[in-house]
């Protein structure tokens, strides 16, 4: 399986230009500075996702915020000087938001809306021309996690087919990211076959297993304040603790695919195979552009996590991006981490 190389390890830099607590300039400029970015080249990392919210780029009206590109801008010209490279994803766009709390989340309605579905692509042509001397360093990466299960699956193919065209139309030799639906997790199939060239990248996330990763997340519906859980543990533990905490099904599925005795990175060999036979079937580089646990685990088992994920990415070749450096509970400089901050760099 080829590897997407400049890509292999990284960070995000979720909560900066989305997901960002106050669209003020002062905290914009504030939250990563080139220092973060220099700290992230002493990491010995050779890469930054920057996760982008359209509201960053555009107004309402669609009308486009300059500043909201100068951000990136200056972004590129530090990693430029550090020797970073870069993915460029849209996290939410006009219309669609991956976010349980949004308002957008009354119906998929962006799926079946055309009009939402040219902003979207408009934004992604004013993306690529933007940063298409750029290439030699950033890879594009339109959607993030489609949340909505198979029945929006044939119209989020066609989009994603729609978008990667006319994104490729402009930077004919950059690099594309495609994702899939369920929140980008292993078992969703994400490739557009009519959208695949030597330059597609097949991309996945992966918080598993959720009970462990999102133990105490106050944004899990049902996610008990008071669980404890442990790693590594049994993948049919996982699956019947989340069961009798009322999780959603959904979020549960990829652990309750294994058999229940697997644990530690069997987990991760056996749930990245379907994405590896993929990708050797489109010969193809695979990503998984997040992975991680938030603070509220326990620290010494995070530690085993992250030496069992990034045993298996190197196994099978996986580049990947560590979600987060800083802020939304899963910030790696963070005082959460302190104490064991240098252990799961090293693993990254």
């Amino acid at each position: 399986m080829r590897k997407f190389e400049g890509f292999m390890h990284g960070i995000n830099l979720g909560g900066w230009l989305s997901q960002k607590d106050s669209n003020r300039r002062e905290y914009v400029n504030a939250f990563i500075t080139e220092n973060d970015i220099a700290n992230i080249a002493r990491m010995h990392l050779d890469h930054i996702r920057i996760p982008l919210d359209y509201l960053t780029l555009e107004e309402e009206n669609g009308r486009p915020i300059e500043e909201g590109y100068e951000y990136i801008d200056r972004a590129l010209d530090w990693c430029r000087r550090y020797g970073l490279h870069v993915v460029l994803n849209l996290h939410n766009m006009h219309g669609y938001d991956f976010s349980p709390y949004s308002r957008y989340i009354d119906g998929p309605v962006f799926f079946y809306d055309a009009a939402e579905q040219e902003r979207f692509y408009r934004l992604w042509e004013r993306i690529a021309r933007r940063y298409a001397s750029d290439t030699d360093i950033v890879a594009f990466e339109p959607v993030n996690e489609i949340i909505y299960p198979d029945d929006t699956g044939v119209a989020r193919n066609e989009i994603a087919t729609r978008a990667y065209k006319r994104v490729r139309a402009i930077v004919p030799d950059a690099w594309i990211i495609v994702g899939g639906i369920r929140f980008d997790n292993e078992i969703s199939y994400p490739v557009p076959s009519r959208a695949v060239d030597r330059k597609t990248v097949i991309n996945f996330h992966c918080f598993e297993p959720l009970m462990f990763t999102h133990q105490k997340a106050y944004w899990v519906e049902n996610m008990p304040m008071d669980l404890d859980m442990a790693y590594p543990d049994t993948a049919g533990s996982y699956v019947r603790t989340g069961r009798e905490c009322r999780i959603d099904d959904g979020l549960l599925g990829t652990m309750a695919a294994l058999p229940a005795d697997t644990r530690g990175k069997d987990i991760f060999e056996k749930i990245f195979v379907p994405i590896i036979e993929m990708a050797e079937r489109y010969d193809a580089p695979v990503y998984c552009s997040e992975y991680g646990v938030c603070e509220f685990a326990p620290m010494e088992d995070i530690i085993r996590w992250y030496a069992d994920i990034s045993s298996a990415f190197d196994e099978y070749g996986i580049g990947r991006a560590a979600w987060n450096y800083k802020g939304l509970d899963f910030g790696l400089i963070d005082p959460p981490f302190d104490e064991v901050r240098e252990d799961i760099v090293k693993k990254l």
